[in-house]
């Protein structure tokens, strides 16, 4: 008996999912695990196995389309099947709302014809007609130059003159009498414009050049990721009270720190990894900035999971390192390496980006000295972490000496998170980057 494929729900947030490639054809034979297709969820492009056995007898959607969860998106069944009246049961199911937008659709299809009359009455008026309409009132557009020479021009060609910036006593006229009309100014080339003011006795200032560019743009189909981004993101910034916090630390000691370290560490030691450590480290001792907002419940989470903020090319995705106040630095290192690789290979799992208590965003690397991140709900507060630069500090006998620096600004929900809640738990993550032994306590 034939069966419908719908649209899988592969994440908790998923409302569609695109069609990226089909890995079976209509005809073909499929067994339960087989791969039939890859779909695009709003944060990576998953495998979608079959968990029935049959003969692929209908595919809907094509490679690129987009399509609601729980929608047809196949049907599988014995080979030669007539499987469209399990199609029209479906569709029936969509309710009475489909169906008036499909009349609604139909009457004003009807309508078109009508409506298209008249263009087509117009597309027969002889090409007299059409002249006369562009030189119309040509008489009244007729216009004087500086020498005092009368121009005559249509109200359209003097249009389409202005906006090209051309002098329109420069342009030849090809109507009856020498008027100008709009293919003239069309055609009208400054090089090869007649050579009338090149016969004049007296020399006169060049005209100003035109500069012509040409307008373009390009439109691109919003990806189920960055919709997502754009949905959650904005709910989170118009919805959720922010207020910030930031703060300078000191990096001597942690540069120095980790130069040691990665003598010995079996992975390379990021400023990352050790800020991703020190942060977990911090959030035991304030558990209340390790909080979420449920609307009617305010959850203290016990375990320690940060989510760490990786740029793709279509956005952001943000992996979770789970208990990563338990992990070494080593294993942290290898953990978050392994899941930058993942995400721009768009092969992050569901299980790996949820469950996140805590997010960091590091924008070190790039460059930028300081910035605001925007919460990633649920979770109360976001570090964005800047780049380590070279100042001047005054040392401890008062002597102005070099010294490295980073801002970290911690993004709290205000309806979570207090000022005075958030400064402490700064404060705390301050002094264990600027001694980093304290990190191992």
């Amino acid at each position: 008996m034939a069966e419908v494929i719908r649209m899988p729900k592969m994440s908790d947030t998923m409302t569609e999912g695109v069609l990226a490639k089909w890995h079976k054809k209509v005809g073909d034979k499929v067994d339960s695990g087989d791969l039939v297709a890859e779909i695009e969820t709003d944060k990576a492009t998953m495998d979608f196995e079959s968990f029935q056995e049959g003969t692929l007898l209908y595919i809907g959607p094509g490679e690129g389309d987009a399509v609601p969860v729980n929608d047809v998106i196949a049907v599988l069944g014995e080979e030669g099947e007539d499987y469209k009246a399990l199609l029209e049961a479906e569709q029936n199911k969509a309710g009475d709302g489909d169906s008036g937008e499909a009349e609604e659709k139909a009457a004003k299809e009807e309508e078109k014809p009508a409506k298209e009359e008249k263009p087509a009455k117009e597309e027969e008026k002889p090409a007299k007609e059409a002249v006369a309409e562009d030189e119309e009132e040509e008489d009244e557009a007729a216009a004087s130059t500086p020498e005092g020479k009368r121009v005559k021009a249509s109200p359209l060609a003097r249009k389409i003159a202005k906006e090209k910036g051309i002098d329109i006593s420069k342009v030849a006229g090809s109507a009856p009498g020498g008027r100008i009309v709009k293919k003239d100014v069309e055609a009208y080339e400054p090089e090869k414009a007649a050579p009338a003011a090149e016969a004049g006795a007296s020399a006169k200032p060049a005209a100003a050049s035109v500069v012509a560019g040409q307008e373009s743009f390009e439109e691109v189909k919003v990806s189920q990721m960055r919709k997502t981004i754009a949905r959650r993101l904005s709910e989170s910034k118009f919805g959720a009270p922010h207020f910030y916090l930031t703060i300078t630390v000191n990096m001597d000691k942690a540069i120095e720190a980790r130069g040691r370290m990665n003598e010995m560490s079996p992975v390379k030691i990021s400023f990352n990894d050790l800020v991703l450590k020190a942060t977990a480290s911090a959030l035991r001792q304030h558990p209340n900035v390790n909080s979420s907002w449920l609307g009617d419940k305010i959850r203290y989470n016990h375990h320690i999971n940060v989510g760490v903020a990786v740029a793709v090319d279509e956005g952001l995705l943000v992996p979770v390192v789970r208990f990563a106040d338990a992990k070494s630095l080593s294993q942290i290192a290898a953990e978050v390496k392994d899941f930058a690789q993942k995400a721009k290979d768009k092969k992050l799992q569901p299980s790996d980006w949820e469950g996140s208590t805590f997010t960091i965003s590091n924008l070190g690397m790039f460059g930028i000295e300081e910035f605001t991140a925007i919460i990633n709900p649920p979770d109360s507060c976001i570090l964005a972490i800047g780049g380590i630069r070279k100042v001047p500090v005054v040392g401890a006998d008062g002597t102005i000496v070099p010294g490295n620096e980073m801002k970290m600004t911690l993004s709290c929900d205000h309806r979570v998170v207090d000022g005075a809640t958030g400064a402490a738990f700064l404060q705390t993550l301050k002094a264990m980057l600027e001694d980093p032994l304290r990190i191992l306590v």
